[in-house]
């Protein structure tokens, strides 16, 4: 073993790069070979690396920063709106758990209450960051089990400082706890929260509009680590967890204008260190105890998992009336967690139970966090399978997508690129009852965009296969949006190779590769630069008082009147925001109506009532798009409300429908 942490962390990259290449190949979750990674390498196995303390330190701000994430999508005004299910779900799942399993460890093992509630708290726990970034790469945390999932996640949480409390008050020889303390510690910890929930709502916003001032992109990557930093330590110095701070962090930065470039910004180390947390995890796991107590580490396991799939079905069924969608969140949840792991080793430490009993219940925790993304990967098929319905074969994700496939077998427009311009063009087409497919490869822009209702597919337009699959066969014409002229270059000589005949539309920055781009096939190519000039020309001459007839005269009208409509896009994840006219700039911006939300049953000229500053530009509700709905149009739970307006009046606008 190399007691170099330099070696170690090469070690551990060369390793992940050549085994989550393969994990990928097999279209396998990445988790599942970073976990195997660790347990390869680990000391239980080859002892090429350990789990030393840079290692960890590195993991654990990989689960700070994929907490931070998920702060941001969430804000405080979402968690105010889902208080009922973080509370009564969350908290109903990690009492009934503790209170089972303590009764149970307390009767067959002759272990004080104390201790027995601690490991009662310990099974309860599930990995929060095996959830999270499972959930958000299969599309799912905005669903009914994966909202709730994430609720139960966040009181877990919550709850550890308190087990982590009772801990640190046991005394080795009784086990006895003081009531003192673990209220001091209580005490404690919720005043933390308040201050970082106080200086966040406060301070965060006004430092982050001075830094984007400066149109420093450095200076506000530097200004994103301090803010999820400072959180993390903060509560990290009175007891709590790194991650609970990061994600209060997370939900001040949700409501201001910045969240996606933040978000942006984090991505890159954000997923690499996180890969490091689960290679530290598959440490953990030691192949030579599984091996020689195989039967009693499969038996926890598989009792841990049916407790906590059935005790969490059973409190999520009155949030969502469904036994398939309250099982499938069990099935999410029912793992064990890094913070169960880490309460079991501090009773070790203390001897307060004895090793034999808690080396088995490590390894099925250990196991469990192995097996979980097969779990959350196949939760639909094995809830299917437990409740021994056939249901639909697909999920709702993939409805959508073969529901906007069948456009490919009509008449249509392909467009390639789902950008301003590519937005622009699918309104306009929509509006006068043309059809549509687009492709785009930015995958939150493709996320928003189905969420809208929107017939945008993730895909590279300049694969042939790729452009069979969107029906290039029966298009009438193809629209390339990107600007840059290498991509469209790429793109025309594909349609090309499936179909000669079908024009090609292609916009392009200016005219440095005109000639090249019509030598490929393109029917017409747009210059932005010349037709900004033309623009300017024609306002030129009617300034000049120069005749025009009504027809042009009808044409400017009607381009007048869609300039609103064209200011209307879904930005993209990275796009730039550090600049001085975005505060001035409208976008669209979806926000899906949890239950208990203020706006569930109210109109939409009330949340105008209310001040919001953003236009409600559609209402998706049970996969149908109503667009520019009527101020008397009622919402519901689940609708999902698309909204127009600058940044700043679109978060003021979630925040109403939200909490009103």
């Amino acid at each position: 073993m190399h007691s170099d942490p330099l070696l170690q962390i090469l070690i551990l990259l060369t390793a992940s790069v050549c085994v989550v290449a393969g994990v990928r190949k097999l279209k396998l979750p990445a988790i599942l070979g970073y976990l195997a990674v660790g347990m390869l390498l680990g000391p239980h196995a080859l002892a090429l690396a350990q789990d030393s303390e840079t290692t960890q330190l590195l993991a654990d701000f990989g689960v700070v920063f994929l907490v931070f994430t998920l702060g941001l999508e969430f804000s405080l005004p979402r968690l105010v709106a889902m208080r009922w299910e973080v509370l009564g779900v969350g908290g109903a799942q990690v009492l009934i758990t503790t209170a089972i399993i303590a009764m149970g460890v307390a009767l067959i093992f002759d272990v004080v209450p104390a201790v027995a509630v601690v490991i009662g708290g310990a099974v309860a726990m599930s990995s929060t960051a095996i959830i999270i970034s499972q959930l958000t790469e299969q599309s799912e945390n905005n669903r009914t089990h994966g909202r709730l999932a994430v609720a139960i996640c966040l009181f877990q949480d919550l709850s550890f400082p308190l087990f982590l409390a009772l801990v640190s008050v046991l005394s080795g020889g009784g086990g006895t706890a003081d009531a003192r303390h673990i209220g001091g510690a209580i005490g404690i910890a919720i005043l933390a929260l308040l201050l970082v929930l106080a200086a966040g709502r406060w301070l965060l916003r006004p430092l982050f509009l001075i830094i984007a001032s400066v149109r420093s992109a450095e200076l506000f990557s530097l200004a994103v680590l301090l803010a999820v930093l400072a959180s993390a330590w903060a509560t990290h110095a009175v007891g709590l967890s790194l991650a609970l701070g990061a994600f209060l962090a997370g939900m001040m930065l949700a409501e201001t204008e910045f969240r996606h470039q933040i978000e942006a910004t984090i991505r890159s180390y954000r997923e690499v260190l996180l890969g490091l947390f689960f290679i530290t995890v598959g440490m953990l796991l030691d192949v030579g105890l599984l091996l020689r107590h195989f039967p009693l580490v499969a038996a926890i396991l598989a009792g841990m998992l049916l407790l906590k799939a059935a005790v969490v079905t059973l409190v999520t069924k009155p949030a969502t009336k469904s036994w398939f969608k309250s099982l499938r969140t069990g099935v999410v949840v029912s793992q064990g967690g890094e913070f169960g792991f880490a309460l079991l080793t501090l009773v070790l430490r203390r001897e307060l139970l004895d090793p034999g009993v808690a080396q088995p219940l490590l390894a099925a925790i250990v196991l469990s966090m192995v097996l979980s993304p097969l779990l959350i990967r196949h939760n639909r098929r094995i809830t299917r399978a437990l409740l021994g319905e056939s249901g639909p074969p697909h999920s709702e994700a993939m409805r959508e997508t073969q529901a906007t496939l069948a456009v490919a077998e009509r008449d249509h427009v392909v467009i390639c690129g789902f950008g301003r311009v590519g937005q622009n063009i699918a309104r306009v087409l929509e509006q006068t009852g043309f059809e549509y497919i687009a492709l785009d490869l930015d995958a939150y822009r493709i996320r928003v965009g189905r969420q809208a209702g929107d017939p945008v597919i993730y895909g590279d337009a300049g694969e042939v296969k790729m452009l069979e699959n969107v029906g290039l066969a029966h298009a009438s014409c193809v629209v390339i949006t990107f600007a840059n002229p290498e991509v469209a270059l790429r793109i025309l000589r594909g349609v090309r190779q499936v179909r000669a005949d079908v024009p090609i539309l292609v916009r392009t920055q200016d005219d440095t590769k005109l000639e090249q781009l019509q030598a490929a096939g393109a029917t017409e190519v747009v210059p932005e630069t010349f037709e900004a000039s033309l623009m300017l020309l024609s306002h030129l001459l009617l300034l000049l008082k120069l005749p025009v007839p009504r027809v042009i005269r009808t044409v400017n009208d009607i381009r007048s009147s869609r300039y609103g409509m064209l200011r209307q896009y879904f930005p993209a994840a990275d796009a730039e925001r550090l600049d001085e006219s975005h505060a001035f700039r409208e976008e669209l911006h979806s926000v899906i109506l949890p239950p208990h939300a203020w706006a569930v049953g109210r109109s939409i000229a009330e949340l105008a009532a209310r001040g919001s500053r953003a236009s409600v530009s559609a209402v998706r509700r049970d996969g149908i798009v109503g667009r520019e709905p009527s101020p008397d149009t009622l919402l519901k739970v689940g609708d999902v409300v698309v909204m127009c307006g600058t940044p700043e009046a679109v978060e003021h606008a979630e925040t109403l429908l939200l909490m009103g």
